[in-house]
């Protein structure tokens, strides 16, 4: 059976380094895995999207609507925006961030109010987690998405070995402990 995980976010938060922490994980485990990055504009703070397929043979990377198991989102209007792509009785993990989009910025829109409630009230099963302050605790806000990926952690079968040979395999040298620490601070956070 295959898994979809979806990874969304905006520019710069780091949602390439999640999937190949993700992929690498699952390569590890000897699972056929299969990574697409659909790049938004990403360099103006648009919307970035990475799909992580995996299972004994996966054919393409690609997630539809309906069909990921896991959305882990980096930010809350990113939550909102892909949650279509969710299938029923997945899972979402939401940072709590908030990132004003251009309209927003230009005074054109407002931002959402109490989107993780409104997505609580349809029924999905939600893990909201203050990533960037833990990133900040552990010594970094760019440590946001390895936080995530500790949330994620806490809910799969993975050991924690696996996870940190994925970080050492794809962090550089100077920034694996305080990765680490975003980490185990977000498998806790759950």
């Amino acid at each position: 059976m295959v898994k979809s995980i979806m990874i969304v976010g905006v520019g710069g938060q780091g949602t390439l380094l999640a999937s190949r922490l993700i992929g690498n994980v699952l390569i590890n485990k000897g699972v056929d895995v299969k990574v697409s990055e659909v790049h938004g504009m990403s360099q103006r703070g648009g919307s970035v999207v990475t799909y992580v397929r995996y299972g004994e043979k996966v054919f393409s990377p690609v997630i539809n609507r309906g069909e990921a198991d896991i959305i882990i989102a980096f930010e809350q209007l990113e939550a909102a925006r892909y949650l279509s792509y969710l299938k029923k009785g997945g899972k979402m993990i939401v940072s709590t961030q908030t990132i004003d989009p251009m309209p927003v910025i230009t005074g054109n829109a407002a931002y959402p109010d109490e989107i993780i409630k409104k997505i609580k009230a349809q029924g999905v099963d939600i893990t909201a987690v203050d990533a960037l302050e833990l990133a900040l605790k552990a010594g970094s806000a760019k440590a946001s998405n390895v936080v995530l990926m500790g949330v994620l952690a806490a809910m799969s079968d993975e050991p924690d070995s696996a996870w940190i040979k994925a970080i050492e395999e794809s962090v550089p040298s100077k920034f694996i402990e305080l990765n680490k620490k975003a980490f185990f601070l977000g498998k806790e956070a759950k």
